[in-house]
């Protein structure tokens, strides 16, 4: 036994099902190697990655439609990494990164379940530099900010892994680090916008959050 219970669920965005294996609930709790200690998961922290979140919902759903245009893509904090097999279903460049230390074994698991091939996964630990993963055109997140000192690392993260032309989109439930989040991409000189995220999800959810676009590209 894994030390932690699952269940099998099926998700589906934009009309298409994906079968998700997930935590049973939030009681979860395993980390026998100190792996998820090392890498600053507390144990309330530690089932959070294994979870269908609302915000994972509207992203993935906004990537089943979304310009792919042949860019490289990381997803950042992907828990379940929803969004990403919408992007692999589709033939996207993508890759996966987290940095809890069974967030790639459920992807595989996943992957296998919804008859996938290979799709790729980086340990994307913010406060940790990884020269493995590169750069990528397109950086895409949801939910990520719901700690105080979140908006600096992950600012940091994404400004180390852009290319010199790139796009990051992440979903938000309207939480109060977004302004944060804002100024310090600002000082990294991208430009932002937001938009309304508003919707009622595939199970009949209503979801209120935003959209949270900023782009950077090299000056002329």
């Amino acid at each position: 036994m894994p030390g932690y219970r699952v269940k099998f669920e099926t998700v589906s965005v934009a009309g298409t099902d994906y079968l998700i294996r997930s935590l049973l609930d939030r009681q979860q709790y395993s980390d026998p190697h100190g792996e998820a200690e090392t890498a600053g998961i507390s144990p309330a922290a530690w089932p959070l990655f294994g979870q269908v979140w609302p915000s994972a919902r509207v992203l993935a759903l906004a990537m089943n439609s979304f310009n792919l245009a042949d860019r490289r893509i990381l997803e950042i904090g992907a828990g379940l990494a929803l969004a990403s097999l919408v992007v692999h279903k589709r033939l996207g460049d993508m890759t996966v990164s987290d940095c809890h230390p069974l967030s790639r074994a459920f992807l595989e698991e996943n992957v296998l379940l919804n008859k996938l091939g290979p799709l790729r996964y980086e340990e994307g630990n913010w406060n940790r530099s990884n020269a493995a993963l590169g750069r990528f055109d397109l950086i895409i997140g949801s939910d990520v900010l719901y700690e105080r000192d979140q908006p600096a690392l992950l600012a940091a993260f994404i400004d180390r892994h852009s290319a010199p032309t790139v796009e990051v989109l992440i979903v938000d439930p309207d939480r109060g680090n977004r302004a944060g989040f804002r100024r310090e991409m600002d000082g990294r000189g991208f430009l932002h916008h937001e938009s309304r995220a508003d919707c009622t999800l595939e199970d009949g959810q209503p979801y209120k959050g935003r959209f949270l676009h900023f782009y950077r590209a090299p000056a002329a």
